[in-house]
């Protein structure tokens, strides 16, 4: 389809992808306890790059072990990860699709602190409001540390031959708790005015350019409206940075030298509006909830809020304030293009992408570049072949029941719609075949 326009080469200033469908920030607890990568991981990207998507931005990856948010992600805090993120991205390469490393730090916003971290570093010592995850607000000392750990994690990624990197600076993580007027409650020169807040972030990305040069792709995912008052299901609160105040933050982010914008929202992750859902799975979650009891302060009274018929109450506020199913798709495309009209580089834009049609006026219209998706590609992996075939959407679309999300925290990320499947069976294998082939395949028994 030469002509159609999702298939059409991207360009960006250091990179260019081979079509606007890109799998965003996603995967499991594929990896071990100490950071370091497992065949899991590389079986986990690899079916994506298999699937036809032109660029795969890798899942949550820690600069540094207090930023990490649940243990088993692999990391990118030390030399010895260089030759795993080289062998994810010599995977991902055979199938023609680019690898983008999304350097990442949690702050408060973990959903496991492990062993070595139990208190964790943010912009505010306020612990974070749906879990209670405990944190120290930054020293300044701490702050330029952190900067620095960015800066050798693209510096790292660039050495294993990665092509590029994504800041997450959305969703509530660390980059998010010093934008955001309803988190950031510092006095010093890293909160206050925009300008302030902003400080931290664009101390990064000089960094990463003094480190890595100019010549090497470097975008960053933003909140483009926080709506934080959500927080509480029933509209309490600040609402956080708005599109305006967004927008304003991309043209400095540019300024300083970053080469893509990728656009997402909420101050906080889960959030009503991301991943915006078909229903809230309280039975799921109430399942799985409990691994996180002895995390926060607040995850045991949520343990009990999950559960009978709170668990009910608790479900219709969170579908109320994510809108109705219908709205899902490309929610965050009118926020894509405020920002898209305001800066010189691509804009990616991120919220349930499944239909061909959609995606196509969404680009032909100038809402965004290109599109990314995760919950879509996790239940059809080969979306894009499926759109190059002519289909507009799969024969079995993803149903955004966020069970796949929910189950995560203690179970191998996969599709858990069981109706999406012929059986049970059927399911659980699909989830489980991330794991072959085996990082370790045992010797055959001696006859």
């Amino acid at each position: 389809m030469p002509t159609d326009p999702i298939f059409q080469p991207l360009a960006f200033r250091n990179l260019t992808i081979k079509n606007r469908i890109l799998r965003s920030n996603v995967s499991g607890r594929f990896d071990n306890y100490d950071g370091s990568g497992n065949q899991a991981r590389i079986n986990w990207e690899t079916k994506f790059a298999k699937g036809g998507v032109g660029a795969i931005v890798s899942s949550f990856v820690p600069v540094h072990l207090r930023g990490r948010i649940v243990p088993n992600y692999a990391m990118i805090d030390h030399d010895r990860h260089i030759p795993f993120w080289r062998a994810v991205g010599e995977a991902v390469h055979r199938y023609d699709c680019r690898f983008i490393l999304q350097l990442s730090h949690a702050g408060r916003q973990r959903d496991i602190n492990g062993l070595e971290y139990p208190i964790g570093l943010s912009s505010t010592s306020k612990s974070d409001p749906i879990h209670g995850f405990r944190c120290q607000a930054m020293t300044v000392p701490q702050i330029k540390e952190v900067v620095g750990y960015f800066a050798e994690g693209a510096r790292r990624a660039r050495e294993a031959g990665l092509d590029g990197v994504e800041l997450h600076g959305a969703n509530g993580y660390l980059i998010t708790q010093f934008l955001s007027s309803a988190i950031n409650d510092r006095t010093d020169d890293y909160g206050g005015s925009l300008e302030n807040r902003a400080r931290f972030v664009l101390d990064v990305v000089r960094a990463i350019r003094a480190r890595v040069g100019r010549d090497f792709h470097l975008q960053m995912k933003i909140s483009a409206q926080e709506y934080d008052n959500a927080i509480a299901l029933f509209g309490r609160g600040p609402s956080g940075n708005t599109l305006e105040e967004s927008v304003q933050v991309c043209r400095w982010l540019v300024d300083a030298g970053v080469d893509a914008i990728h656009v997402s929202t909420g101050s906080f992750f889960p959030h009503p509006r991301n991943p915006a859902g078909s229903d809230l799975p309280v039975e799921d979650l109430a399942r799985s909830y409990d691994t996180m009891i002895s995390s926060g302060e607040r995850t045991f009274a949520n343990f009990l809020l999950f559960r009978g018929a709170t668990g009910a109450l608790a479900r219709r506020a969170w579908n109320r304030a994510a809108g109705p199913p219908r709205e899902i798709e490309g929610k965050n495309l009118p926020d894509a293009r405020a920002i898209k009209a305001a800066v010189s580089v691509p804009v990616i834009c991120t919220g349930g992408f499944q239909t061909a049609s959609v995606i196509r006026r969404a680009i032909e219209a100038g809402d965004c570049d290109a599109v990314s998706a995760a919950r879509p590609l996790i239940a059809n992996p080969n979306l894009a072949e499926i759109f190059r075939s002519g289909k507009n959407q799969p024969d079995k679309p993803c149903s955004y029941c966020n069970r796949c999300l929910v189950n995560v925290v203690e179970n191998p990320l996969g599709c858990y719609d069981e109706s999406r499947f012929p059986s049970r069976q059927a399911m659980i294998t699909d989830i489980m075949s991330v794991f072959d082939p085996p990082p370790f395949v045992a010797a055959a028994e001696p006859v």
